[in-house]
C-alpha cells in the first residue's frame, strides 16, 4: 500500500492538478501509472486522494444521484429501527444504524494469504470480510453477492481502516 508520504511534492502537485482539470479517481490512477510510473490500485488512489485532501469534481448528474443514495441508506436504517422490538429501539447498537455508522474490526488470527484482515458492518447492516493481501492489495468480500456499499459507507470504512492500520 502506498501512502502520501511516499510521494514527492511534484507527484502530489500533479495529482492536485489532474483533479482540478476534472479527472476522476480512475483517471488519476491511470495517470499515476502512465505518467509517473507508479503502480497503484484504485483503493490506493482513493486513499491517497483522501489523505492529500484532494477534492474530486463531480458532474451535476452524479451530484443529483448522491443525495438520493444517502437518503435511501438512511431510510433502510430507519426501517431496521422500526422493525426492531420496542424495548430494543433505544439500544445503542440499533441506534448505530444511521447512515454514518460503519463498524470495522480486525481479526485476532489473520486469514490465510493476508497480512491483515477483519470484518466490517455497513450502515445498512450488510457485513463483509476485508483483507490486505501479501502484496498490499485491499479486498472486500460482502456476504451478499454483488453488494456495493454507499459512497458515505465506503468513505467511513476507509477512515476506520486507515486508523486501524496506522495505530
Amino acid at each position: 500500500m502506498i501512502s502520501s508520504s511516499d510521494l514527492s511534492e511534484e507527484q502530489k502537485a500533479a495529482m492536485r492538478q489532474w483533479a482540478e482539470e476534472g479527472a476522476d479517481l480512475s483517471d488519476i490512477q491511470k495517470r499515476l501509472r502512465g505518467e509517473l510510473d507508479l503502480n497503484v490500485t484504485y483503493m490506493d488512489t482513493r486513499l491517497l486522494v483522501l489523505d492529500l485532501g484532494i477534492e474530486i469534481k463531480v458532474e451535476d448528474t452524479e451530484e443529483a444521484e448522491s443525495p438520493s443514495e444517502e437518503q435511501e441508506s438512511v431510510k433502510q436504517g430507519d426501517k431496521a429501527l422500526e422493525a426492531a422490538p420496542e424495548e430494543l429501539r433505544g439500544d445503542p447498537l440499533l441506534d448505530g444504524l444511521s447512515a454514518d455508522s460503519v463498524e470495522v474490526t480486525t481479526d485476532e488470527i489473520t486469514r490465510p494469504g493476508a497480512m491483515v484482515s477483519g470484518s466490517v458492518t455497513f450502515s445498512d447492516g450488510v457485513k463483509a470480510i476485508w483483507l490486505i493481501d501479501e502484496y498490499g492489495r485491499p479486498g472486500l468480500e460482502p456476504e451478499t453477492p454483488g453488494y456495493q456499499p454507499s459512497e458515505s459507507d465506503l468513505s467511513e470504512f476507509e477512515k476506520h481502516l486507515r486508523a486501524l492500520l496506522q495505530g
